[in-house]
C-alpha cells in the first residue's frame, strides 16, 4: 500500500474540534453583573398584597419601612411578621454601594424569621434599557 487512509484521522480531528467548541465557553469564568437594575420584564405588584419595607442606607444603618432600628430590633420585628397567618412579602432595598455581606445578613434574618415571599427594590438606571 502506498497511500495512508486519512478518513479516520479526519473523523478524529473533527470529532475533538466538536468537543473544544462545545467546553471553550464552559470554561470562561467572567460574569457581567449590572446590580441594581431594574430588569424590562419586571412584574407590577399585586394591590391586595401587603408589603413591609426592610432598608439599609449607605452607611449600613436598618430602616423599618422609615422608622430607624437596630439589627436586633429589627429580627424581632420580622419574626413578629413570621408568625402572622398571612405575612407580607419583605421589600428589601440597600443602597449600591454597600458591602455584599450587609445584604446578607439581612437576608439571614428574614430566612430565619421563616418570611419566604421577598422583594429585591431596584431602579431602573439611565443605562438599563440601552441593554
Amino acid at each position: 500500500m502506498s497511500e495512508i487512509n486519512l478518513t479516520s484521522l479526519m473523523d478524529l480531528v473533527f470529532c475533538l474540534l466538536i468537543i473544544f467548541m462545545i467546553t471553550t465557553p464552559l470554561m470562561e469564568q467572567t460574569i457581567p453583573l449590572n446590580l441594581p437594575l431594574q430588569p424590562k420584564n419586571a412584574e407590577n405588584r399585586d394591590p391586595k398584597q401587603k408589603f413591609q419595607v426592610v432598608s439599609i442606607d449607605a452607611q449600613g444603618r436598618y430602616f423599618w419601612g422609615s422608622a430607624p432600628v437596630d439589627a436586633d430590633h429589627l429580627q424581632s420585628l420580622l419574626k413578629v411578621q413570621g408568625a402572622l397567618p398571612e405575612p407580607p412579602v419583605i421589600s428589601l432595598r440597600a443602597d449600591a454601594s454597600l458591602p455584599y455581606q450587609k445584604v446578607i445578613d439581612v437576608l439571614d434574618m428574614i430566612k430565619a424569621a421563616n418570611l419566604t415571599k421577598l422583594s429585591l427594590d431596584t431602579q431602573v438606571g439611565a443605562d438599563a434599557h440601552a441593554r
